[in-house]
């Protein structure tokens, strides 16, 4: 039996270290569902459709990735598809502190499924999508921080205007 893990988050938009993430939980689980998750309180840049179709072309080269949207709790979204385990990435110990909260509360929720948590390569542990948007917005080169299919639509987004 394949055991099925689930990749949360934003992914606004999707970054090299969430693909690392992505990458080597997939070499450890059967399938891994990526769900991109919608958050009532943020504000994104890119809808959850954008962001899905993005991670579906950066991901395509992995057989065993899917990507989905979920705006219900996560732990409903992994029991709606028999999840295993919950994979959650770590760039710091900064991070670690909500990340158990985070733990804690799925785990009250559904004690039956893990969350796994995989530490950044170190690459990128300075990396989020906040520092990458704010970059692109002023011009600063992302190249090395995103899938060029990113990069694209991050210009897009902000500099569509100029061209």
């Amino acid at each position: 039996m394949s055991k099925i893990a689930v990749c949360p988050g934003s992914f606004d938009p999707i970054t090299n270290g969430h693909i690392d993430i992505i990458q080597r939980a997939a070499k450890v689980f059967g399938e891994v569902h990526i769900a991109v998750m919608v958050n009532s309180a943020k504000q994104p840049l890119f809808s959850s459709e954008e962001r899905v179709e993005l991670i579906r072309e950066v991901t395509k080269h992995i057989p065993n990735v899917t990507v989905d949207t979920s705006t219900g709790l996560l732990m409903d979204y992994c029991k709606s598809i028999n999840a295993d385990a919950i994979i959650r990435g770590l760039r710091a110990v900064s991070d670690f502190e909500y990340e158990m909260q985070i733990t804690s509360m799925n785990r009250v929720l559904n004690d039956y499924i893990e969350t796994f948590f995989v530490m950044t390569n170190n690459q990128y542990s300075f990396l989020s999508s906040s520092i990458v948007k704010e970059v692109a917005k002023y011009k600063g080169d992302v190249s090395s921080l995103v899938p060029p299919a990113v990069e694209r639509a991050l210009k897009a987004k902000f500099h569509n205007d100029e061209q």
